[in-house]
């Protein structure tokens, strides 16, 4: 499934960056889209809609009380029509409206009736994308459920360099594309494992690892948004995501049986989880007080989860994570044939912890392998999932 034949709405804001949507107009209409464009009256200061008419072919929605047709109410045809809404360039002023649920003109008005998924773009000068009300306006859009690209870093239009660049419309159009041909994954049932394990030491210590967690809650959210029945194991500390089952666990044996309970009815695992490796041999009943000289400590083995996964599966597809210091194709090539990994997702131990970006190379058991550019968790999750729809494809044709 592509593009072709869908409904989007491309909404544009007041800033420099007006420009790029031009570009991702034309991109959409010559991919097969039906693309209807919102604009606020500040967008029209930098680019005129007469632009959008000719790319599109149809009229530019500006304002909220326009000539309508008989029975027509045009914001909540928009609404109701769009298969996708994305504000490209998204300005500070609009992200602030758009959390506050303002619904002042026809794009806002348009994003608060829409069902649809809503992406924003955000473009602005980077010390306004860093001030903390943006982020915290940013992170109260996801929170609503709505998807931020970007913004990319590097020299902006008001002399700074840093992050607040507008995504690059093809970045936008590929990103588009994945969007809606991963929905293959409608009905099928998935286990994500994500976070890290702690291995107690004592009722207060306890030995983990860097992982936040982040990769697997993404993973586990692009899932769902593909029409996947999620369960997510999770070891971390995040807020559980909404409209699926989450499992909170603690060690690695807490995992592995959550996970090998769940197993036998799921068509695949994900398990982006940092697990430990090893586990204090003794946990005490009280505090380690401190005495002189070193501790010693002895470390036993922890069940291997991917290992016993790859032992018992049947029908059902394996995804493995493997985070490297060095002789990462190597490392990697193995992990996957020694666990009978259908695909393995790896990255530079430097490129993922506690990042809100990552940098993944896709390995495949039939010997192939994708190398994806560093981009924005989110964007990593769905071409894992889009990539794992392919799978399942060729698993039907066999």
């Amino acid at each position: 499934m592509t593009v072709e034949g869908k409904k989007i709405l491309l909404g544009i804001c007041g800033g420099i960056a007006a420009y790029k949507s031009a570009d991702l107009a034309s991109r959409l209409k010559k991919a097969g889209a039906d693309v209807s464009v919102v604009m606020t009256e500040s967008a029209k200061q930098f680019i005129g809609p007469v632009t959008f008419q000719g790319l599109t072919r149809h009229r530019v929605y500006d304002h909220v009380f326009l000539d309508e047709k008989e029975g027509q109410i045009a914001h909540i045809d928009l609404a109701d029509e769009a298969d996708l809404m994305i504000i490209a360039p998204a300005t500070a002023q609009t992200i602030a409206r758009l959390a506050q649920g303002f619904a002042d003109d026809m794009l806002t008005t348009v994003a608060l009736a829409t069902k649809a998924p809503i992406w924003v773009a955000p473009a602005m000068n980077v010390h306004m994308y860093e001030h903390p009300a943006v982020q915290h306006n940013l992170q109260l859009l996801e929170s609503y459920g709505y998807h931020v690209i970007g913004p990319a870093e590097g020299h902006l239009a008001c002399g700074w360099v840093g992050a607040g660049r507008m995504t690059e419309p093809a970045d936008i159009m590929r990103e588009i594309e994945s969007q809606f041909s991963i929905q293959k994954l409608s009905g099928k049932k998935l286990l994500v494992t994500a976070g890290p394990t702690k291995e107690a030491l004592d009722p207060i210590r306890f030995l983990s690892n860097q992982s936040s967690g982040k990769m697997g809650y993404a993973i586990a959210e692009a899932a769902r948004q593909a029409g996947a029945e999620v369960t997510l194991i999770s070891g971390a500390s995040l807020a559980d995501p909404k409209g699926m089952t989450v499992v909170h666990v603690t060690s690695a044996q807490e995992m592995h049986d959550a996970v090998m309970q769940r197993f036998a009815t799921c068509d695949a695992v994900i398990k982006a989880a940092a697990v430990a490796d090893y586990r204090p041999e003794h946990t005490a009943s009280r505090k380690i007080k401190k005495s002189d000289g070193p501790m010693t400590l002895t470390m036993v083995r922890n069940p291997d989860i991917l290992k016993a996964l790859g032992e018992h599966k049947k029908d059902q597809l394996l995804v493995g994570f493997a985070a490297e210091t060095d002789h990462l194709e190597d490392n990697a090539k193995k992990k996957l044939n020694s666990k009978h990994l259908d695909m393995l997702v790896a990255n530079h131990a430097s490129d993922g912890f506690g990042s809100e970006t990552n940098k993944v190379t896709l390995y495949f058991a039939d010997g192939r392998k994708q190398a994806l550019e560093r981009m924005q968790k989110q964007q990593v999750a769905r071409h894992i999932c889009n990539a794992l729809s392919g799978l399942f494809e060729m698993s039907v044709s066999k």
